[in-house]
This record gives C-alpha cells, structure tokens and sequence, in this order.
C-alpha cells in the first residue's frame, strides 16, 4: 500500500536557493483578486459568500444576494485595491497576483493598473468558490475556463496557479494541465520542489496561511495592524537569520484587497514592507521569477528509481537482499505502508527494519543464521553473497594471515556453541582487530543479551547495505 503524503521534504539539509545577490531570504508579496468572483447569485451560484469578510458569523444565504458582504468585497476592488496599488508602485515593489478569472473581466481598470505595473498576474481559478467535492471532469473544465479568460482579459494565458479552496485532486488536475510553471496549492515547505506525475516534473512554490491577512477575520487571527506586522516581522527575521546563517528560505505574504486594504490594517503592512526594504540581503521577487529562478539552478534529476513506485517484483528484487537470504522483510515491508518517507536509505531501513522488529524470535534467529561465519569456510571457499564479500573484505577479512584465521575459526566455533547462531558484527565500522576484540568480548554474554546485540548489529547492517545504493537526507 502506498501512502501519497510526502512528510519528509528536503529533510535535515535543505538545498541552497542561490538567491540572486547572496540574498538571506526571497520576499514574495502576493496579493489575492477575488473581488467579483466570489459566490453570489448574480454569477450563478446557489448561495451569496460567506468567507474572509468582516461580517461577523457570516452564513451563506441560499438564493438571496448578501448586500454587507457584496458591499465589502466592492470596498476591496474599489478602495483596496488602490491604496495597495499606490505604495507598491511608488516603492516598485514587484507583486503577483493571484487573479480569479471572473473577477478580472469585471476589472479592466485594475487589470490594466496591475499590467502597467508589470506585476505577473497568475490564475487564482475561475470562481472564488469551494471546490472539495467538485468532480475531476468539472473542476478539469474550470481550469480550462480560467486559462480562456484570463487570456482574455490580461492578454496572455497565466504560467502559475492557486486555487486556494481546492480539492484533493487540484495540484494533479493542474499539473496534468502542462502549462505551469508553477503551482502553489501547497503550505507544506519554505523552498519550492518538483513533484513528479505521471511523468512530468512540477514545480510547486509553496503558499502560507500564517502570513496572510486572512487571519484578521479568522479565529485566532490579528486583532490590529500592529499585531499583523509584530507576526510578521517576527516570521521575516527568523528566515532572515537561518538565511545569514547559511540556510536561505522563502516567505509568502498574502494579502487581499477587501482585508489589508482597510488603512488600519495597511498601517501595519506598510510598517513591516518599510522594514523589509531597509535591509540588505533581501530578494523581493514576484513567484514567477522565483519559478525561473528555480528551474535554472535546480533543474529537476529524476532518480535511478524510487523505492515506493516499485510494484512488487521490482521491489523483493532490489531489497529482498538487505537483510540476509530474508527476502520475506522485503516482502511484508512492501505489503505494509511505504510511501516517499520510504524513498530514502533511513525510511526504507525504518520500513523494513521494522518488518523484522514485529518478527517473531523464531524468525528473526534465522535471519541470524542466515549470516555467514566471519572469515569462515564460506569465505574461504568464495560463496558469500556479493554484499557480505564486499563487507568482509572492507575490515581486511579476505586477507588474513594462518594465525588470524585459526584464531576468528576458534572464537566462530565457541560463538555457535554457545548461542546457535553466528557472530555478527558492521564491519564496515569495525577494523580487523577491533572484530576480534568484540569476539572475545561477547562470546562472553548470556543469550538474552546476545541475541538482542545480533539483532542490532543486522539492523546495522541493513542500514549500510542501504546507504550504498540509495540517497540520504
């Protein structure tokens, strides 16, 4: 069973953005046209909108307009939109907007400000409506649509998309779409990343919640403008310095004209945009250019292959070796949950090392029986699997002298006598004579003990075995 949620990402050690200018962190100001293209039954709708406006408890009214709401939504197109227009020219601030379809061909004197202002117009789908339980063929359709009139009203087709109340099926159905060079109906990341379907690479730039205006008419959100910008620049220096300190980031604000366009809430805004502005190491950029960006210095490498995509055959065949003539781990690890977490060398050792974990002590001993003596007559006589060869040979076991051979003979012997099972040990993190140091050591050990070291020391070396064929975060 595959498990589709990515909860890895890049890991302990994200890649460097190479922002242009060494910059500490890439600004993104996103500013969300909504206005006329929410719910309303003018434009067809069962309902009147209810969400992200300043009516407190707002509930969509089956079949009826709402005048407070429609009259709010028009505060963002006409007012808004202005007072945010004004100071990001003034201060050439560079803007994307996340333009829903309908709301710009009800716009042509924003749509021409925002041109005018060279500020990348990306799709925010056809309509400012819920899209969760939206069929796959409509929702297909509506972006479809978007494309056709946003071309329309801006002249060129949008290269990036966010639909923002989306499905489970949106990022697909858009990158299946192939004309994006970029998605962000994700929040999960600080750095873009490509995600593969169906063959083709997509880049997604993540999105947030936490610095979008939105929480100024969401529980728990901001109750002022200086609690806005205080978040803010709270968020901002946090990146700034993992950016200084040698991990570079991106933030996403958010913003709508209807919300942060009201002058005290813009206070806040601007107080913070004047503080990003007066730093230096900063790259504040539209999302297309980081797209660009991204693609020109994190170009996508597809790998080798990936573990959790494999079916089963693929899968006993790669990994049925890891553990010692016990294809059976590989076996039950791929009938459990894999999923991308498992396409690393420590989450596919997590996945099968803990098939052998849930084993029960019968077989978990014949996993170590099925390891060969250290130096022994299989060595000898050259019919070690290709992984032990290369393993025995790294601590200098292939090339001992007649003494060192009696004396790893002797101790394997009064080993097995003892325990029933061989002597294990990593020895690519043992020297020669270190191996024999821990021989004489632990033949000493009750079986209790000893067998719960073994155990360890297979896990061990599955986890070596694994590190040499696949990547590690």
């Amino acid at each position: 069973m595959r498990y589709p949620r990515n909860l890895l990402g890049y890991g302990r050690t994200p890649p460097d953005p190479k922002w242009p200018g060494g910059a500490y962190v890439a600004v993104q100001i996103v500013l969300n046209y909504e206005e006329g293209g929410e719910n309303n039954v003018l434009h067809g709708d069962a309902a009147s909108e209810a969400f992200l406006s300043d009516v407190i408890g707002a509930a969509p009214w089956p079949g009826q307009r709402h005048a407070n709401v429609e009259s709010m939504y028009e505060y963002g197109a006409r007012a808004g939109f202005w007072r945010l227009w004004k100071y990001f020219t003034a201060n050439r601030l560079p803007v994307t907007v996340y333009g829903v379809a309908t709301a710009l061909m009800r716009a042509p004197q924003q749509v021409a400000a925002m041109l005018e202002a060279d500020w990348e117009i990306a799709s925010h789908g056809l309509k400012w409506i819920q899209h969760k339980d939206m069929p796959e063929a409509e929702e297909r359709a509506a972006i479809v649509e978007a494309i056709r009139l946003h071309a329309v009203a801006t002249g060129e087709r949008p290269y990036g998309w966010y639909t923002g109340r989306s499905s489970l099926a949106t990022v697909d159905l858009v990158s299946e779409e192939g004309g994006f060079d970029y998605v962000s109906d994700t929040y999960d990341d600080d750095l873009p990343y490509w995600r593969p379907h169906r063959g083709r690479p997509q880049l997604v730039i993540p999105y947030s919640l936490a610095n979008n205006d939105m929480r100024f008419v969401t529980a728990p959100g901001f109750d002022n403008g200086e609690e806005y910008h205080t978040f803010l620049k709270d968020s901002f220096d946090v990146l700034y310095e993992e950016g200084r300190l040698g991990s570079p980031k991106m933030m996403s604000l958010g913003l709508h004209c209807r919300l942060v366009g009201m002058p005290g809430r813009f206070a806040g805004l601007r107080k913070f945009l004047d503080y990003v502005r007066s730093k230096d190491k900063v790259w504040i950029a539209r999302r297309i250019d980081i797209a660009h960006h991204w693609a020109r210095h994190h170009p996508y490498e597809a790998p080798d292959y990936v573990p959790s995509e494999m079916d089963r055959t693929q899968f006993v065949g790669h990994f049925g070796s890891i553990f010692e003539h016990s294809p059976w781990i590989a076996e039950r690890a791929f009938d459990g949950e894999l999923g991308p977490a498992s396409d690393t060398a420590t989450g596919l050792h997590f996945a099968l090392r803990s098939q052998f974990r849930m084993a029960s002590d019968e077989e978990r001993l014949g996993v170590l029986r099925a390891h060969p003596d250290l130096a022994g007559k299989l060595a000898q006589a050259r019919r070690l699997t290709e992984a032990s060869t290369s393993e025995q040979a790294s601590a200098g076991l292939d090339a001992l002298t007649d003494g060192e051979r009696g004396q790893f003979e002797e101790l394997n012997a009064a080993y097995v006598a003892k325990f029933g099972f061989p002597f294990i040990i990593a020895v690519r993190d043992n020297t020669k004579d270190m191996i024999l140091s821990a021989m004489h050591t632990r033949v000493g050990n009750d079986r209790h003990t000893e067998f719960k070291t073994a155990c360890g020391q297979v896990e061990r070396i599955a986890l070596l075995r694994l590190r040499a064929i696949l990547p590690e975060l």
